[in-house]
């Protein structure tokens, strides 16, 4: 899927016009969230998952509590 999309401002912002069949291909409605993931070669717009998100922050928790052991296990 390869279609052009329409920058739009929003206030101070930049908004994108995303088609129909764009949003059901993503499984979106109006005013869902979405992640932009970084890829090799570009990015890419995925629906956000607010329990990879708690995930994270969990796993950012402890990587910083266990900053020190973390860095002698990687030698």
């Amino acid at each position: 899927m390869n279609k052009p999309l329409k920058l739009i401002k929003i206030g101070n912002s930049t908004g994108v016009i995303l088609p129909k069949d764009v949003l059901a291909h993503l499984n979106l409605a109006q005013g869902d969230e979405v992640s932009v993931v970084k890829q090799a070669d570009g990015i890419a717009l995925k629906s956000a998952d607010p329990d990879f998100d708690q995930q994270m922050a969990t796993a950012r928790d402890v990587m910083d509590r266990y900053r020190n052991a973390l860095r002698e296990l990687a030698k």
